[in-house]
């Protein structure tokens, strides 16, 4: 029996690569929560959250993404229960030379790669999602909704 064939989730014919802002999520395997100590916590808006040892873990390897790749920037985060969203940049140029740029699909799995070898065993699902942002309003909106996203926990599409 054939299995069903998955449904492309990257634009045909973009290099990914390209210079750009990018809005990333990851989820984690059958989305079990992993991330905060509590996920019943429902913090407030701006309120911290206390992440679990495998949050702490994850976050570290964000914060680590443009050390690996000098060309990536990390410009907002957030650690969900079972997710994770993050807006990252690809820049034109590192030191002030031109430098070729990883694609965003390379840097995603490798970090998710280093987070699971480090965690011990692999939490998260296959693939992620992406979107090409296209202007400074969309930057604007995607960074507000990272920013607010553990406040609507309870209302999140991922809630478990």
């Amino acid at each position: 029996m054939a299995l069903p064939k998955r449904k492309q989730n990257r634009l045909q014919e973009y290099d990914y690569s390209t210079p750009n802002a990018y809005f990333i999520t990851v989820c984690t395997h059958e989305r079990k929560a992993y991330f905060w100590e509590n996920v019943l916590q429902m913090p407030e808006k701006g309120e911290d959250f206390l992440l679990s040892a495998y949050g702490t873990i994850v976050h570290q390897c964000i914060c680590d993404i443009p050390k690996h790749y000098p060309m990536i920037s990390v410009d907002h985060f957030v650690i969900m229960p079972n997710h994770v969203h993050l807006l990252l940049q690809i820049k034109t140029e590192h030191g002030g030379r031109p430098m070729a740029a990883p694609t965003i699909s390379t840097v995603v799995n490798q970090t998710k790669g280093a987070i699971s070898k480090k965690i011990g065993f692999s939490v998260w699902q296959k693939g992620f999602y992406d979107h090409v942002i296209r202007g400074e309003k969309e930057y604007l909106q995607i960074w507000n909704y990272i920013e607010g996203n553990p406040s609507k926990w309870a209302e999140d599409e991922l809630y478990v």
